[in-house]
């Protein structure tokens, strides 16, 4: 549980953009990256996040506010109640163009409970597709010769089976 001191303090975040926020320690703290920066007594400075847009930045911020209090930030959760569980999946369902930025950002800033609820996302995106519904999913080109595929699905039949 968090000091009160710890609650009443607050964190500047400034994004790749120039957009400023201001957060509850224990929400910043959500990533270890921002809180080793904190730790370090970078956290009395605006902390500058040169990976992270205003738009994702916000995204984020509003996952970790959730999960302030209920996951550390080495992602194991304190709480399995199923409002959480359900607005995660709720949070998580966005444009696949915004769940990529969520993705790098959540890497970047390293807050292993996001990168892991993304990742999912992506794998419910891919289960139970065939190959090409995966490349038309995610926009990927089948630039193997027909017989360079031959060859892979040979080198790799362990994977086709």
């Amino acid at each position: 549980m968090a000091s009160p001191a710890e609650i009443e303090k607050k964190i500047i975040l400034r994004s790749s953009d120039g957009v400023e926020f201001e957060v509850e320690e224990p929400t910043a703290r959500q990533s270890k990256l921002i809180g080793n920066m904190i730790d370090d007594g970078c956290g009395e400075n605006t902390i500058p996040l040169f990976n992270v847009d205003a738009k994702t930045l916000d995204k984020v911020i509003e996952y970790c506010r959730k999960h302030a209090g209920t996951t550390s930030a080495l992602g194991e959760c304190h709480n399995t109640d199923k409002e959480i569980e359900s607005w995660d999946a709720t949070y998580i369902d966005v444009h696949q163009t915004i769940l990529y930025y969520i993705l790098l950002a959540a890497n970047y800033l390293d807050i292993k409970g996001l990168l892991d609820l993304g990742c999912e996302q992506v794998a419910s995106m891919i289960s139970g597709k065939s190959e090409e519904e995966i490349r038309k999913t995610f926009n990927i080109k089948n630039d193997f010769t027909p017989e360079e595929e031959k060859e892979i699905r040979k080198e790799n039949q362990w994977a086709f089976d």
